[in-house]
């Protein structure tokens, strides 16, 4: 670490080295992006006579080959957050590599059903620490005015592995996309081996001095620079207040009301992005673009499909990452919702009255579902990440990172197991009307409840979040003083 910070040390200011960090930091998740991206291409090839197994896959090995991995991540993600708080933010991203290593060589060396269930399996520790994990890493390592930006890097490094993936799967054999997905986090380890722990991190050590070498580092000025002086007394003043603090994670956020105001915002927008209906018009795409077939003069084969599909989630984290410290968290995450809504609310219609005989233009349900892909990667996927390194300090992250992530992955494991039971028997369209009023929900409570956290601190969200409540109080003390 210390070469790293001798031949990197910038004199003037600059904070090209956040931006360096921020980039291998999110690389595990493009790898990760791969794992998952690998799949969908994979799935009809698998079950084919030609398929690389002995005997082709069956129904049952596909659906434990989806589903284990939401399984498994929230066995692993449980205590993930005391993990990355006892254990460190370079200990834990270190474990997450090998275990992406791991998968990508257990495929390697054998493509049978139990062998690549097995590794999937495994994939569900990238799935929790990716996560919970590098969101941490990554606000902790950023300036104030770039946690947003460098934040969003997280779903653009993810969909630009699952646009790999659909990409290799298309052009190369099995075995060469198989080696290129080791070799990502293979590279990523040993870089991360020479890549500095947090400065928050190091001061909860006791590391002062390397503390503040680091942040020094970040922000490319001198180790005796003024503003770097106050920084690192704000860190470390920081740190008394938690060690003096005798309680609890869960005590404090359970007890202290602007903390579990914003634990309960959290958790609304989590969950609420979950059941978005992103996954399920992912999986169904194949399928919208088959009964649009009919009526619409573009021809693409199923790889060539999904390809798109990866083209548009990549578009859409792209204007995420450049946008988000313009607009805020919360007019991206309105418009977005707004525009998920939309979208499903349409392909909700469109499968309806075509279910009724009456024709409909084939391109408006594949407009619809790139809309819904479009606005779930510009925003309501990388906001709900961001918000909970905004929102929480670093005593509480964490927690909340692990509480997030096993609600996320029992969304996620509820919506791929019985998602296709509900649209039998209710029909899809009543199931995608669902998923519109939930968006609609979204953004109704983000415009009334959600705080503007753009260059703001937790204390300064938390005082704005103890205001409202006494604004709120007020009112109805007010309400019950009038005759």
């Amino acid at each position: 670490m210390n070469f790293l910070l001798s031949k990197f040390m910038w004199q003037n200011g600059t904070r090209i080295n956040q931006y360096l960090f921020a980039t291998i930091i999110t690389i595990p998740l493009l790898s990760f992006g791969m794992v998952q991206g690998w799949l969908s291409p994979m799935i009809s090839v698998l079950q084919s006579a030609q398929g690389p197994s002995p005997e082709p896959y069956t129904s049952t090995d596909i659906s434990w080959m989806t589903s284990v991995t939401y399984i498994t991540a929230i066995i692993f993600g449980a205590p993930m957050g005391y993990l990355t708080d006892r254990y460190g933010r370079k200990i834990m991203t270190l474990i997450t590599t090998l275990s992406l290593i791991l998968y990508w060589q257990i495929k390697l060396l054998c493509l049978e059903p139990w062998a690549v269930i097995l590794a999937r399996a495994i994939a569900g520790i990238p799935c929790s620490a990716c996560y919970i994990v590098l969101p941490i890493y990554l606000k902790e390592i950023s300036d104030i005015d770039l946690r947003g930006a460098l934040g969003s890097l997280l779903i653009l490094n993810r969909n630009i592995g699952y646009l790999s993936s659909y990409i290799f799967v298309d052009l190369l054999n099995i075995t060469t996309v198989l080696w290129i997905g080791l070799l990502v986090p293979t590279v990523v380890f040993f870089i991360f081996l020479i890549m500095p722990e947090t400065p928050e991190f190091l001061v909860k050590q006791g590391k002062i001095d390397e503390a503040k070498t680091v942040l020094a580092w970040l922000r490319g000025v001198s180790v005796i620079d003024s503003s770097l002086e106050e920084d690192m007394d704000k860190i470390v003043k920081a740190d008394k207040q938690t060690q003096a603090d005798t309680k609890s994670a869960w005590n404090i956020i359970i007890h202290d009301r602007p903390t579990l105001k914003a634990f309960i915002i959290t958790l609304v927008i989590k969950i609420t992005q979950q059941f978005d209906g992103y996954l399920i018009v992912l999986i169904y795409a194949g399928f919208v673009f088959a009964k649009a077939a009919d009526s619409i003069t573009l021809r693409l084969s199923p790889n060539k499909q999904i390809i798109m599909i990866g083209v548009v989630q990549l578009l859409g984290s792209i204007v995420a990452t450049c946008i988000v410290e313009k607009t805020g968290r919360k007019l991206l995450l309105v418009t977005t919702s707004l525009a998920m809504g939309v979208g499903m609310l349409t392909l909700s219609a469109w499968f309806y009255v075509t279910s009724e005989n009456i024709w409909l233009p084939g391109w408006l349900p594949v407009l619809a579902m790139c809309v819904c892909i479009f606005a779930d990667a510009a925003g309501f996927q990388p906001i709900s990440y961001i918000i909970i390194t905004d929102l929480f300090t670093f005593q509480l992250r964490g927690t909340v990172s692990s509480f997030a992530n096993i609600c996320a992955k029992l969304s996620n494991f509820v919506q791929m197991k019985w998602f296709n039971n509900l649209s039998e028997l209710i029909g899809i369209h009543w199931t995608l009307l669902f998923f519109a009023v939930v968006c609609f929900a979204a953004s109704f409570y983000t415009v009334i409840f959600f705080p503007e956290t753009r260059n703001k601190t937790v204390e300064e969200i938390y005082a704005k979040l103890a205001k409202r409540k006494t604004i709120e109080k007020k009112e109805v003390d007010d309400a019950k003083s009038i005759p």
